[in-house]
């Protein structure tokens, strides 16, 4: 048997858990912290996933995927983190296919979707957010400009993870200005960038050191063509057809947040339960036990909107609220229980051997992005409580 049939999803839950826990466990500590070291792209272990089917759970079968739904690919993603490991490194190929599963032409999805089942494709890269405005999205200023059979591209994207790593990007570009539109949400449009066609022909790519491995960049676009039959749906309708996907990314995101917490408090229980100091283990003292489980209530509650989220967007049910919610409070139970899995090991959770302070900064990356705890704060007290704008 291959290791891909080893590994294959089931759309048993528990069958798709145990099969991401198997993969999993060829890439331990060591694994991570060397591509850590040298700020490395996780090549391997994204092959291993894609090889498996995992990055096509929601691709249709008639496309070579798996056909399945958020509450499956977000059972992946957690138990990927719950494991140790890092899922940031690829996630994007799963919350970028909402925007081409619902809104692209049957001609795109024959031409890509297969492709990127297989892996011959990677659609990794996600071209929204920009320097000037941030998760001001409305305000972006990248323009698209319609010249005959293609689209010409001029402006900036920043924080576009994996674009060094993709063979595809999906693009937010504004193809009629602001002050021309109707309504702000309009003149904004969707279109899929071959960026190896575009590298070096308009296309620039310049990576982004940060305090965590997540292989992020900016771009820079100057004259970029981009054919129109990559253009996803209509022209102008595309800020509507991101929030599917950005819908999808705060859930499967959450998911991973759950995953994290569940590692750091496994950790933690494991090491308190085993650490002994003055006689006895650490973990009876009250001033440790209780940190955990702490976190492991907040963990529990945060999950329950995870899946009340995914349940949702699975039902075709709107779910902004909900989404937001989840990836709120999952991110920052996982950040709770990461500071307490440092206290709880002391020194020790500093060391890179133990992995934690890995993972520590890992994980703290997402009470920011891909939205930040304040903007979503915002957005439940003006759309959900209808208290006045805030901003």
């Amino acid at each position: 048997m291959t290791a891909a049939a080893e590994h294959a999803p089931s759309t048993d839950l528990d069958q798709i858990r145990e099969s991401v826990r198997a993969l999993c466990a060829d890439y331990p500590g060591e694994y991570w912290r060397a591509k850590d070291e040298k700020r490395a792209y996780p090549s391997e272990f994204v092959n291993a996933l894609t090889q498996s089917g995992f990055l096509a759970a929601l691709i249709p079968e008639e496309y070579g995927g798996s056909g399945l739904g958020i509450i499956e690919a977000g059972a992946i993603l957690e138990e990927i983190q719950k494991m140790g490991c890092n899922g940031g490194a690829c996630h994007a190929q799963m919350y970028t296919m909402g925007t081409i599963l619902k809104h692209g032409s049957a001609e795109q999805k024959k031409g890509w979707l297969p492709k990127i089942a297989t892996g011959e494709l990677r659609l990794q890269a996600f071209g929204v957010t920009e320097p000037t405005s941030g998760t001001d999205t409305l305000s972006l200023r990248t323009t698209a400009v319609r010249e005959g059979d293609h689209y010409v591209v001029n402006g900036q994207k920043v924080w576009t993870s994996r674009a060094e790593h993709s063979d595809l990007m999906l693009l937010l570009a504004r193809t009629t200005p602001k002050d021309k539109v109707a309504k702000k949400t309009d003149g904004l449009s969707v279109m899929v960038v071959d960026m190896q066609k575009a590298k070096g022909n308009g296309l620039t790519i310049r990576p982004i050191p940060t305090m965590m491995n997540h292989a992020t960049t900016e771009v820079f676009f100057d004259n970029m063509k981009v054919p129109v039959e990559n253009l996803i749906g209509e022209e102008g309708k595309g800020f509507r057809y991101i929030l599917d996907g950005m819908n999808a990314e705060r859930i499967l995101i959450a998911h991973e947040c759950v995953g994290d917490a569940r590692w750091f408090i496994e950790k933690a229980k494991t090491y308190a339960t085993e650490r002994v100091v003055f006689g006895r283990p650490i973990g009876a003292n009250q001033g440790i036990q209780f940190p955990i489980a702490r976190a492991y209530a907040q963990t529990e509650a945060a999950n329950l909107m995870v899946q009340k989220s995914a349940a949702m967007y699975d039902a075709g049910k709107p779910c902004g609220p909900e989404a937001n919610m989840a990836k709120m409070l999952a991110s920052e139970a996982s950040w709770a229980a990461a500071d307490m899995c440092v206290q709880t090991f002391g020194g020790f959770g500093f060391a890179a051997e133990y992995d934690i302070e890995r993972k520590f900064r890992e994980t703290r990356l997402y009470t920011v992005a891909p939205i930040s705890t304040n903007l979503i704060l915002a957005f439940i007290g003006e759309h959900v409580l209808k208290m006045p704008r805030s901003y």
